[in-house]
């Protein structure tokens, strides 16, 4: 659970692993070898990039010692609010975690989009909206890869020669896209989700 504004600073925060996130939690460049060093805000743990923790604040759980601070956390522990933070978050914008710990179904899933080599990507159906498959890089990011509206999708569950064993693909006109479970048990899991929400109806919780 996230740290409420109240406590910031007060109470020391659970840090997000480097490897829970493949982008900066706040602004969601991504991070890459070269140019994206990771920093932790010392108020709520998330992971960001050198220019969003480029804040400082006092933390009361420190001895009131300057910390290295993300710009959100700086702004409520300085007292002032970001009206930008207001505007509506596009449709991608949805925290991972949120999603996930709200979600129908969720797991990573191999997924291979035309002739690109596959990927592992997060993938989760959240509850307010049961009828999209929202793709993420890793369970913290903060913003998805990719979004597909499964509604009129046609499910094919029969893995060809070239496809790995617990493959299905779902395909609407030119758009195919390919996904494999590890195993064939959490296939049909995703399986039993993904052929009713292609109908339109919305699926039962698979996550207990």
């Amino acid at each position: 659970p996230r740290l409420q504004n109240a406590e910031l600073g007060k109470r020391a925060p659970r840090w997000i692993r480097d490897n829970e996130v493949t982008m900066c939690m706040k602004c969601k460049e991504p991070f890459n070898a070269l140019t994206r060093r990771r920093h932790h805000c010392r108020a709520c743990g998330h992971v960001v990039c050198w220019k969003c923790s480029d804040y400082k604040a006092h933390l009361e759980y420190d001895g009131n010692k300057l910390n290295k601070v993300c710009k959100d956390c700086y702004h409520v522990i300085i007292g002032c609010t970001d009206s930008e933070e207001k505007k509506r978050k596009g449709i991608l914008e949805i925290e991972s975690a949120e999603v996930s710990g709200n979600s129908v179904i969720c797991s990573f899933l191999q997924y291979m989009e035309k002739s690109k080599p596959w990927q592992k990507a997060w993938c989760v159906i959240p509850k307010q909206e049961a009828l999209v498959l929202y793709m993420y890089g890793a369970p913290q990011d903060v913003k998805a890869l990719a979004t597909i509206p499964l509604l009129g999708y046609t499910v094919d569950d029969t893995p060809k020669s070239a496809d790995l064993p617990h493959s299905f693909k779902l395909t609407q006109s030119k758009s195919v896209h390919s996904f494999a479970a590890d195993n064939e048990e959490l296939k049909q899991k995703w399986l039993k989700v993904i052929h009713l929400a292609v109908k339109g109806e919305t699926p039962e919780c698979q996550n207990e």
